[in-house]
């Protein structure tokens, strides 16, 4: 997105980075990366806003950033048993950061529009420039901006400074702490499009032809005389023009809408998300001033009881997944990789669809959900007036839901990937008339701002809340398959999905869904595990008052290393064709069970092991469990037939067999139609003879933010793994390039995600390295005693 040379010259000084220069026009982004070479202080300092005010010994960093995740002074470990979150956080710490940042602007810039953005910052985030508070946000996971122009001093430097404060009990999860999303400078002509003033909407598609309605909003500083032209040009991804529109806005009007049609479009669907561009240019006479692209996709949505969810006219059932903010070991950072990469193991693991629970997600994800053809269902608050913690949004909810619904549907309009609004998780009170009132306020407001899309809430309690129910267009349901039939014979034209369902009731929640048309589809809390709730999905409810050393929720198909648990092995026979898993239940709990527990606290799995090494219980039986979508399966204990059994849904996609442990090979064979369609191995590890590196990217860009993920194995002489090693690995990194992150996925762990050294946990451990701003080769080395040292070459372009 550039501006036309005519325009004037800007000159931006960042001193931090020791860059300055002179740019014309035509090399100046109208969109800059704010990210790079901030200053950051952990701790309230009452002068940091000012001008003058000395930071030369604060730390110099780059964003994303979540202090959060990073370990506590004095201490390899961000863990603190006694604090203020508790198992709510994963017993991380918050506080209060600050941030500052200096930068020159030209005079010769000084007509010019300087507005910043933030797509994220955790959270009651404060925002000054030169010494002048511009900007509040309370909302933690809301992309805001501030127009800062007024405040600039063309004239010398300015000291941009943010105050984030997260104190106090106020999230169920981890959150993270700081400026963990991008941050934007904009670098606009008086007369520009304005924030979020694009919007595209598909008003019919079909093969033939698609009509699509686009508006501009602008914004206009100035009082001009001459004509303001728009010319909007929808390109393919290729760049091959398909329409172009020109428009004449009146001297005393801001915006324009159209409608146009596309002959033969492609449709944007979850098999082929097919994305166009539109580009919005802005000319005042003859002179381009602003000129935009907005990504959009071509495509129809349709909700009903009869029919149930159409995408394109075509049935599609919501193969789903609640998922938090958080990026595991990289805490709540939003780097674009990270996002993209827990869209792509999500898609290949038979997910089709998110809730992103319960906040708005960063621009990135649903950016990549756009590409990778996954469905969203974008989530506004987890509370209302009532509090869920004694610090949370209800302080601000009276004097903010308004403003924050708009930025997140204005934000987020454009994406074909959202198909539905959420309102709110688990509001308190739903039986309350005046509860149901702010329901009815914020379903209608956002129905205002968009009636592309219906409007849905997630349920949690069924008495007396039909009024509550009513005020939504798809009402989600929490944990209630029971209630399906009865609702619907109450209340024939409700749509209803499961907003969330227990992974060891999956198969329950699954057959819901296909055997209910009314229900479009289910969400397994969760998809992905993540930090805090600690143990839900081990020790469940009710939750003792010290759960530590838990850490994670333990309750994730996906951990946090992004490796798939036992219950995504599963969910595979449930969703896919001819999938074959094998797993073993472990001979003593794998942790120590809560004997409180309550029947209904089902975020667990059963106690199952993908393992055959089981040296000094020979002839012991273990249960076998073959997951399978096949028609019959046969499982062979070193090439000798335990015999076959029929895998349905009479058997819930399982098949059980008592093995006595004996060394050597497990192997289960799918049949369909009496043809070998899958085998699945457990192949017992003779002893440990190396360590593995196994990266997911061999080329990153030097763009400073790109990153891979490396998974360290510890395997013998065969390549097998071990799956009970716990080797500490240690490692060293050479070249353009840094390790940002190392992890396991053991969810009592207390180790460091940020030392140079971690313990396999299950055999695996996982290193994030992130390329620098130069080309070249990264050379990481892991070593451990014993199993030597091993390398991996990384490409940096």
């Amino acid at each position: 997105m550039k501006i036309n040379s005519k325009l004037l010259t800007l000159l931006i000084m960042f001193t931090l980075s020791s860059t300055m220069g002179l740019m014309s026009q035509e090399n100046i982004q109208r969109k800059q990366l704010f990210d790079f070479d901030w200053k950051f202080y952990l701790g309230d300092e009452p002068k940091a806003s000012t001008i003058n005010f000395d930071d030369k010994a604060w730390r110099t960093l780059d964003l994303p950033h979540d202090w959060s995740i990073e370990d506590i002074k004095d201490q390899s470990s961000p863990f603190k048993m006694d604090a203020i979150s508790g198992e709510s956080s994963g017993y991380t710490v918050g506080g209060i950061g600050w941030y500052r940042k200096e930068l020159f602007i030209s005079k010769k810039l000084k007509s010019n529009v300087f507005i910043l953005r933030f797509d994220g910052v955790y959270c009651n985030s404060e925002i000054y420039l030169n010494g002048h508070l511009v900007r509040k946000q309370p909302h933690g996971y809301v992309s805001f901006y501030v127009d800062i122009t007024d405040q600039i001093d063309f004239n010398g430097k300015n000291i941009l400074a943010v105050k984030v404060s997260n104190e106090g009990k106020n999230s169920r999860w981890y959150s993270g702490s700081g400026i963990y999303r991008h941050v934007w400078l904009d670098v606009l002509h008086p007369v520009h499009v304005d924030n979020y003033g694009v919007s595209v909407t598909t008003k019919e598609a079909r093969a033939a032809m698609a009509t699509i309605n686009f508006s501009t909003k602008l914004s206009n500083f100035v009082k001009t005389k001459k004509p303001v032209r728009i010319v909007s040009v929808v390109k393919t991804t290729q760049g091959k023009e398909v329409l172009r529109h020109e428009s004449s806005i009146p001297l005393d009007g801001n915006s324009i809408s159209f409608d146009m049609s596309i002959k033969s479009p492609k449709l944007w669907s979850v098999s082929s998300p097919t994305m166009y561009m539109l580009v919005t240019h802005v000319f005042v006479g003859n002179q381009l001033v602003d000129r935009v692209e907005t990504g959009f996709g071509i495509r129809t949505l349709s909700f009903s009881a009869t029919e149930g969810f159409l995408l394109n006219g075509e049935s599609l059932k919501l193969k789903g997944g609640c998922v938090h903010h958080d990026n595991g070991p990289l805490g709540a950072k939003a780097f674009d990789r990270a996002e993209e990469r827990k869209v792509q193991i999500l898609k290949s693991n038979g997910y089709n669809a998110i809730r992103t629970s319960h906040n708005p997600p960063s621009p990135a994800f649903l950016d990549a959900c756009d590409r990778l053809g996954m469905l969203v269902i974008v989530e506004a608050f987890d509370m209302w007036e009532k509090a869920k913690t004694p610090s949370d949004y209800h302080l601000s909810f009276k004097d903010w839901w308004k403003a924050d619904l708009e930025a997140m549907v204005y934000r987020d309009r454009n994406h074909p990937s959202v198909i539905m609004w959420s309102i709110g998780n688990e509001i308190p009170e739903m039986d309350n008339p005046m509860v149901v009132a702010v329901a009815k306020r914020l379903a209608d407001y956002a129905r205002q701002l968009d009636p592309s899309r219906p409007v849905t809430a997630a349920i949690h309690t069924f008495k007396d809340i039909d009024p509550f129910m009513a005020t939504l267009d798809v009402v989600g349901y929490n944990y209630a398959v029971h209630k399906y039939k009865t609702d619907h014979a109450n209340n024939p034209k409700r749509v209803i999905f499961a907003s969330e369902s227990f992974p060891l009731k999956a198969f329950d929640h699954w057959m819901g869904v296909v055997d209910n048309r009314w229900v479009i589809g289910y969400f397994v809390w969760t998809a992905f595990d993540y930090i805090g709730e600690a143990s839900i999905g081990w020790r469940g409810f009710p939750p003792e008052k010290v759960l530590y050393p838990w850490k994670l929720a333990y309750c994730g198909d996906i951990d946090i290393c992004g490796w798939k648990r036992p219950q995504s092995f599963y969910r595979d026979a449930l969703w896919g064709k001819n999938k074959l898993s094998i797993f073993v239940n472990a001979p003593q709990p794998s942790f120590e069970f809560n004997p409180n527990k309550a029947d209904w606290s089902n975020w667990n799995w059963h106690d199952v092991l993908p393992d055959w090494n089981w040296t000094g219980m020979e002839g012991q039986i273990f249960k076998v469990n073959v997951y399978s979508s096949c028609e019959e399966v046969e499982l062979f204990l070193n090439d000798i037939s335990l015999g076959r059994k029929k895998t349905n849904r009479d058997s819930q996609f399982t098949a059980l067999w008592d093995v006595p442990y004996q060394s050597g090979v497990l192997k289960a064979v799918g049949y369909e139609g009496g043809k070998e369609v899958n085998i699945s191995y457990l192949k017992t590890a003779d002893s440990a003879k190396s360590i593995r590196l196994v990266t997911d990217r061999t080329v990153l860009q030097k763009s400073g933010q790109d990153l891979c993920y490396v998974t360290v194995e510890v395997v013998d002489k065969n390549g097998i793994l071990l799956p009970k090693a716990s080797n500490k690995m240690e490692f060293h990194i050479e070249g353009p390039g840094k390790i940002i992150a190392v992890a396991n996925s053991n969810p009592t762990s207390g180790e460091s995600f940020q030392q140079m050294y971690r313990n396999a946990w299950n055999g695996k451990c996982l290193v994030i390295i992130q390329a620098g701003t130069t080309k070249g080769t990264i050379k990481l080395s892991v070593k451990s005693e014993g199993l030597g040292v091993s390398t991996l070459l990384v490409g940096v372009k």
